[in-house]
């Protein structure tokens, strides 16, 4: 496996606030990494400076052997980095599919005139991007919401469509932030398999996730965070028993 994102020193500081300090990350090109920590650990911030959404206060992020620090969330995604968020950002009042399609907007060549005249070349694009919309929901065993509006939804199901949207750009690292928030434990349980089942689609995944029986289950590496740094870079059953971990969680023994 190569390296597919390297993060070097990446801080990021709101005034005296060190969300981030110092933090290194390797990302391979093919596993699936797990971020834990505790709340306010920095890991969500951590996603935001990854994904163009906040700029590192200094460091330096490199995917795919190109240097993307500070580059906005558009060049990011078109790079080929995806997300979702821990509060979902659906479009409420949209159909499914078309939450879906919004997803493919940095592939799309399609210009206002285009959609304005309903030129030959949008209507073939428009047709081929809804029809790779409706395999994804297939894919995701949502073909039969297609048509409903996505406010209306259940919050497990909510969760999966926004993961397609996701995987619509085609995105070469996909980072999933909480994903099974809101979820009972059958709803994780099958978010578990579901999460391995992406990698057809795309190899790179990174979670982070408070639900510890889903990340080790499907974690091939976890990295641990504790405020705004890096705790621990190791396989999961190693997490499990490290103590600088447990106590990051649980406390020192004597508190």
């Amino acid at each position: 496996m190569s390296v597919l994102l390297k993060a070097e020193n990446i801080c990021r500081y709101f005034g005296g606030v060190k969300a981030l300090h110092n933090v290194d990350l390797e990302i391979m090109d093919d596993e699936i990494l797990g971020v834990i920590g505790p709340n306010g650990a920095g890991k969500t911030t951590l996603f935001n400076v990854l994904t163009g959404f906040d700029k590192p206060t200094s460091g330096k992020i490199i995917f795919n052997d190109v240097d993307m620090t500070g580059k906005p969330v558009h060049e990011m995604n078109k790079a080929g980095i995806g997300r979702t968020f821990q509060n979902i950002r659906l479009f409420d009042a949209m159909t499914v599919i078309d939450n879906v399609v919004v997803g493919m907007h940095n592939k799309l060549q399609t210009g206002l005139m285009g959609i304005a005249l309903r030129l030959p070349v949008t209507m073939k694009q428009e047709e081929e991007a809804y029809k790779k919309a409706w395999e994804l929901l297939e894919f995701m065993g949502l073909e039969s919401y297609a048509y409903e509006q996505a406010g209306s939804l259940p919050y497990g199901i909510q969760k999966k469509i926004e993961i397609s949207r996701a995987l619509a750009s085609e995105p070469k690292l996909l980072l999933l932030d909480e994903p099974a928030a809101g979820m009972n434990p059958q709803e994780s349980k099958e978010l578990m398999n579901f999460i391995k089942e992406i990698r057809t689609l795309c190899p790179s995944v990174v979670v982070i996730e408070h639900n510890m029986n889903l990340i080790m289950g499907v974690s091939e590496r976890v990295v641990v965070l504790n405020f705004g740094e890096k705790l621990a870079d190791c396989k999961p059953d190693e997490a499990k028993c490290d103590q600088k971990v447990i106590e990051a969680y649980l406390g020192h023994e004597e508190d």
